[in-house]
């Protein structure tokens, strides 16, 4: 983690929109935004976005993030903490028009995502660790809107969270 001491609060910062680039919200904001750590790729046709997140915390089952994506998104941002799972697909083209149809703002999947061609043409922003071709169980394992750890930071439901080419950028609320 990068940013503010672990433990400590962020104070919210005055700007939310999600246009400025996360390197601007760095510079501006400086140790009241996060910058979570890297290793995730832009897949979606989408790069640069940002909003409030839910969560989901499923290991290898993407039951409750297609549960999520069912629901009106209102701008939101998914993260999926799939524990690094690179042996399944957590999100692919289905999951990705679901999402961009309920306006939802972007996924993010500590995993992995497929169907790379039609995510790359889905209006939403979608980042993971990788690609895999096999989808995930369907059992219905899994929390959905609790506080996760990935990209070296605790991610909680109202949080906000911005991405773009440079990474991406997480602060206890909306900059503004």
């Amino acid at each position: 983690m990068r940013g503010a001491a672990q433990g400590q609060d962020l104070r919210v910062p005055r700007r939310s929109d999600v246009t400025t680039p996360t390197a601007d919200l760095c510079d501006e904001y400086g140790d009241a935004v996060r910058v979570l750590d890297g290793g995730f790729t832009s897949y979606g046709g989408v790069v640069a976005f940002g909003g409030p997140i839910s969560t989901v915390a499923a290991f290898e089952d993407n039951s409750l993030v297609r549960e999520a994506l069912a629901e009106p998104g209102g701008g939101r941002v998914l993260v999926v903490a799939g524990g690094g799972s690179s042996r399944c697909a957590m999100v692919g083209g289905n999951l990705a028009e679901m999402a961009a149809a309920n306006g939802w703002a972007g996924v993010v999947v500590d995993g992995c995502v497929r169907d790379v061609a039609e995510l790359a043409v889905a209006p939403v922003g979608i980042r993971a660790r990788g690609t895999c071709p096999r989808r995930s169980v369907k059992q219905g394992l899994g929390d959905r809107d609790v506080t996760v750890t990935m990209a070296g930071a605790d991610l909680s439901p109202g949080m906000w969270l911005w991405a773009d080419g440079d990474g991406m950028v997480l602060a206890a609320g909306p900059l503004g």
